[in-house]
């Protein structure tokens, strides 16, 4: 048994050396022979195809980032999928697939035992509090169990890739390196093919396996996903292969990245394909209380067209289809992290559609009523803004014991004046029911702390452990002058978002501090943009963001300590529910709601 293994371990050697097979193929800057399309037409896929073809796509992504003559850009690795997929897709079984695996790894040039120069992974290990060893430790260990599964792979294939995951060098890797001074991963030399014209199987398997294995390996918050990402695999596979138009391919890539459930990560370039689509609207603001959706805003120049509306109806039907129904044939193309976000964004763009009379179910308290309106260009719409702070100045005295400072329009240049109006007061409340219009942390959270405080941790990615993620301590908030020695309140909702959260978890860390609103969209840490092919546009969150401690704001978002959500009947009556109770932790519960209303009325 002993001899057996020897041998078999020699014949693996020699094939990974190269010795018996022929060397790597252009450059990638001189190969061009795919430039015009993948040439592989496809009609249908049998259920061996599609096994093999799912082991193809992981194969594939575990040499792109682990195999010497690739990670050192030697060569086109898309293009070296061309010139696999033929062979695969012409296997009878999966032995014969294996066995050309096998030999394509051969032919991809030598691989030497890595000796004094091997990559080493960091290890497990505890941590306390925010102080971590000087060894980093993981987070995240990478998935690639698979490579020694004999019953998937065949015992030559996971002798293969075991030698190359054992073997790899530590380095840099040529389609990915991480941002300097950040730590996200840059998606480098993933060209998007713009010019290729769609449908094209190949390509369009080239964006499966791109966008796949981006996620098994590069994204922070794989663990949390939430889906079966093999199954993810094998679920769009023949969906991909098979879309036989440029608009199917496109809409197939935007239900798998809403699989990723990120926030950051819907197909930006595809939008005008997102439902529902049409060129105009109803100029109406809605907003999500529950599955209710709320008119917040009616703005037109054209009045005449939206007679019968009221703030604070609910709109129950349109275009004779129930809301719960549009809802459910509209969320698969919608990549949030989580339901807040999700119909945060259905609501933005719920009443799109054709120009012209649609026909509107709304519930007004207790009756139901029929409308007769129309969509109208937007260009022709008053602007409604997005978010749900106070009009007007960004600081405001609200009285002299309450100040009101949003982010919105917020800078940075002005956090001492900020912090110099408010220091007589009670209570400052910040609302971020917004996005920062500039980055706020330090200048403004500085002056929140009494003394250095953490207030977040990451985890990134490691270039030489592809699927790894360690732990990196995050800055500390360092106490500054003019220092704010009152309640701090800050506002959220399902429009905080990224470095909105990312701020709010900055100031909550001061000692006085108290969240109020409703559960952010929870999707935090810096972009990583991606290129897929026909020149496609996506992103994800590419650094995992958590509390001190280790615990979790991707896809959980920044929880309140007291959930206030607002009221149909609040709204209707123009009211901000939200800002009330903020004004109320600051004076005191024994304050008549009459003056907590008239000091949170929205345009005062």
């Amino acid at each position: 048994m002993r001899r057996m293994v020897v041998l078999v371990f020699v014949s693996l050697a020699v094939t990974l050396l190269g010795t018996a097979q022929p060397g790597p193929a252009a450059k990638p800057s001189g190969d061009r022979q795919f430039d015009r399309g993948s040439g592989l037409v496809l009609s249908s896929l049998t259920s061996v195809q599609i096994d093999n073809l799912v082991l193809l796509g992981k194969v594939w992504g575990f040499l792109k980032y682990h195999h010497p003559t690739v990670t050192s850009g030697e060569l086109q690795w898309d293009y070296e999928l061309f010139r696999i997929l033929p062979e695969i897709l012409a296997a009878p079984d999966q032995a014969a697939a294996q066995t050309s695996m096998i030999h394509w790894i051969g032919g991809l040039g030598p691989v030497q035992p890595c000796g004094n120069s091997c990559a080493t992974g960091d290890k497990d290990g505890p941590r306390i509090g925010h102080v971590l060893t000087p060894v980093p430790m993981l987070a995240l260990r990478p998935e690639i169990a698979w490579i020694a599964d004999e019953a998937l792979l065949g015992k030559e294939l996971a002798r293969a890739l075991q030698y190359l995951q054992q073997n790899r060098t530590a380095g840099k890797q040529f389609y990915i390196s991480l941002a300097p001074g950040i730590g996200n991963p840059s998606f480098d030399h993933e060209r998007d093919y713009v010019g290729v014209k769609f449908p094209d199987a190949g390509f369009q398997i080239l964006a499966l396996y791109r966008f796949w294995n981006i996620i098994e390996y590069w994204s922070p918050n794989r663990n949390i996903v939430g889906e079966d990402w093999d199954g993810v695999l094998r679920e769009f596979l023949p969906r991909l292969a098979l879309a036989k138009s440029s608009e199917e391919y496109q809409l197939e890539m935007m239900e798998l990245i809403a699989q990723v459930h990120d926030t950051h990560a819907n197909l930006w370039s595809s939008l005008s394909l997102r439902p529902p689509v049409g060129e105009c609207r109803l100029p109406l603001s809605l907003r999500f209380l529950g599955q209710s959706a709320v008119i917040t805003a009616v703005a037109s120049q054209d009045l005449s067209a939206v007679g019968g509306f009221k703030v604070g109806d609910v709109l129950t039907d349109l275009d004779g289809k129930p809301v719960e129904n549009l809802l459910q044939s509209w969320s698969p193309y919608y990549a949030d992290s989580n339901d807040a976000a999700r119909l945060r964004d259905i609501a933005r763009a719920m009443t799109n559609g054709p120009c012209g009379p649609v026909t509107v179910r709304i519930r007004r308290g207790p009756d139901l009523l029929t409308v007769a309106t129309k969509r109208l260009p937007s260009a022709g719409m008053t602007a409604i803004t997005n978010t749900h702070d106070l009009p007007g100045d960004t600081f405001r005295l609200l009285s002299d014991q309450v100040a009101y400072l949003k982010l919105s329009s917020v800078k940075a240049g002005d956090a001492v004046s900020y912090i110099q109006r408010a220091r007589d007061t009670k209570g400052l409340i910040v609302d971020i029911r917004n996005y920062p219009s500039e980055f706020v942390v330090f200048a403004l959270g500085s002056r929140l702390v009494k003394w250095s405080t953490p207030f977040v941790e990451f985890t990134q990615a490691e270039l030489s452990n592809p699927g790894a993620f360690h732990w990196t301590k995050g800055p500390l908030l360092q106490p500054a002058e003019p220092h704010y020695s009152g309640k701090v309140i800050i506002l959220v909702d399902e429009v905080t978002q990224s470095q909105a959260e990312y701020t709010a978890m900055a100031f909550r860390s001061s000692p006085h501090a108290m969240v109020i609103g409703s559960t952010t969209a929870g999707a935090d840490g810096d972009v990583s943009k991606l290129s897929l092919p026909g020149g496609l546009r996506t992103m994800i969150s590419g650094i995992g963001i958590f509390y001190p401690y280790g615990k979790q704001t991707q896809r959980v978002g920044i929880i309140p300590d007291k959930i206030v959500v607002p009221t149909i009947e609040g709204i209707g009556a123009g009211r901000d529910e939200v800002l009330e109770e903020a004004v109320r932790q600051i004076l005191g519960a024994e304050t008549s709601i009459e003056t907590i209303k008239a000091l949170a009325k929205p345009g005062r």
